[in-house]
């Protein structure tokens, strides 16, 4: 089972592979691709990256089927980094 912040950076490097929606992620959050790496590590940017993701079952799922991650560790690391009380990152 990957970590919260595993399941996010595993996110990005799809995204980039991803031409047309790595472009909607960028749009949405107003980040800039020269920025992204500062951005990586940021608790609100890596939460952003999973929010993403469960904002579109479409793209959940491809992420999902391109990088045999399960929804559960998707909706797992929604949990840890949207902040959800009692909940715990091991």
């Amino acid at each position: 089972m990957k970590s919260a912040d595993e399941t996010a950076i595993a996110i990005l490097a799809w995204l980039a592979d991803e031409p047309d929606l790595l472009s909607r992620f960028l749009a949405l959050t107003g980040t800039d691709p020269g920025s992204l790496r500062t951005a990586i590590g940021e608790p609100g940017f890596m939460g952003g990256l999973v929010a993403f993701l469960m904002d579109h079952e479409p793209t959940l799922i491809a992420f999902c089927a391109a990088t045999q991650t399960r929804p559960e560790d998707v909706v797992r690391a929604h949990l840890v980094l949207s902040g959800a009380s009692d909940f715990e990152d091991s």
